[in-house]
């Protein structure tokens, strides 16, 4: 089977962007009432639905949430990835098989109120992922409340990464997992064990793709978190961390790679797991913060004595129905401990940033050019391409 063509197969199209809603989930949806189980099992702060769907009958039962963090989407394309294509290959040897194995229950929004207005948190400014322990939220009781009643032997806490992160290796985090801890003492307890072999074999299967650009996210313990929760309850849980690849600031590659995993993890095909060894897992370069998405090399200014570094980043601002990238200045001086998805060496010339010589931390960026010469351009953000 080659992964690549199904996924081509079977993208979901009218999911696109990084603004993904209760409105852009609604039509697909009522496409699939007639396919799968489909339930609102809660309200959330702004009386807005969370949605349940469930995929397959078997005995294992998996559960994944995904927009927690109303403004991390990817997950999302991909799970309805997922879903249209179990949905038009149920004839399949190992579909089938998948179907009857395991019971796959996924909120596809469980933050729909941030979701709308592309924020980390809820309406009440709430980390949902930060109320495991106070349950303050009625997101958090939902998903606490389907926990309880599901009893999952898998949970999957689906989310997006920054650009920021990256590895000392210099590639970027495209895509990192993590098999939160039970514990301050990060005790690899049975479930956590269990959450590394299958972070094992998702990281083998996307190094095909992505080679040297998967890696472990921090695992440290906070008992606030939900998938250290979980995973204190003796539930194996894996976070899923969808991060940046060159210029996919649309995640549009990096959600073909999460359907992939996807793929692999509930054994489509068919893996042999009992050759793991979860100690691999740590063998995974863990995220550093270590990334630019655009850094100037070699810049000269008139308070600097040598040439240095000016790093950018973009500022992700909702402008209607689209996600903006809003280039900013984040800092500058020696950054040769930093990486840039692009890098410009503008070889110790001046340089003008929006016309102006006199530039600083904070500012906003439209315009890049060579001070002596302006039809030199080393940046143009109306020629962005996302």
């Amino acid at each position: 089977m080659k992964f690549e063509n199904r996924y081509l197969e079977n993208k979901e199209t009218k999911l696109k962007g990084r603004h993904i809603t209760n409105h852009h989930i609604h039509p697909i949806l009522d496409r699939y009432k007639n396919e799968f189980p489909i339930s609102t099992i809660g309200k959330s702060v702004l009386g807005n639905d969370i949605y349940l769907i469930k995929i397959g009958t078997g005995k294992k039962v998996v559960l994944g949430w995904s927009q927690m963090h109303g403004n991390e989407s990817t997950t999302t394309k991909a799970i309805f990835d997922f879903i249209k294509y179990i949905a038009f290959n149920k004839d399949e040897q190992y579909v089938s098989a998948f179907l009857n194995t395991f019971s796959f229950y996924v909120i596809p929004i469980l933050n729909p109120d941030g979701a709308a207005v592309y924020t980390r948190k809820n309406a009440n400014k709430i980390d949902l992922n930060r109320d495991a322990k106070q349950l303050s939220q009625p997101e958090s009781v939902v998903l606490r409340d389907v926990f309880n009643k599901l009893k999952p032997q898998l949970c999957l806490n689906l989310h997006d990464q920054r650009s920021i992160f990256g590895f000392k290796t210099g590639k970027p985090a495209t895509i990192s997992f993590l098999a939160p801890a039970a514990d301050a003492e990060r005790t690899i307890t049975n479930s956590r064990k269990i959450a590394m072999q299958h972070i094992v074999l998702l990281a083998s299967k996307l190094q095909a793709y992505i080679p040297g650009c998967v890696g472990r996210y921090n695992d440290a313990f906070n008992i606030n978190c939900v998938g250290d929760t979980f995973q204190q309850f003796g539930v194996p849980t894996i976070l899923f961390e969808a991060g940046h690849t060159a210029s996919d600031y649309n995640r549009e590659k990096t959600r073909e790679y999460l359907f992939y995993a996807l793929l692999q993890l509930f054994d489509i095909p068919k893996a042999n797991e009992a050759s793991v060894d979860y100690t691999d897992y740590f063998l995974l370069p863990e995220n550093t913060k270590n990334y630019k998405d655009l850094i100037l090399r070699n810049v000269k200014l008139q308070n600097f004595p040598n040439p240095i570094s000016i790093g950018i980043q973009y500022k992700e601002v909702l402008k209607g129905n689209t996600i903006k990238f809003i280039p900013e200045i984040e800092s500058m001086g020696d950054l040769s401990n930093f990486y840039a998805h692009k890098e410009i060496d503008v070889a110790g010339s001046e340089i003008l940033i929006n016309n102006q010589k006199n530039i600083k931390v904070g500012d906003k960026i439209s315009l890049i050019n060579n001070y002596f010469d302006k039809t030199l351009e080393y940046f143009d953000k109306n020629n962005l391409e996302f």
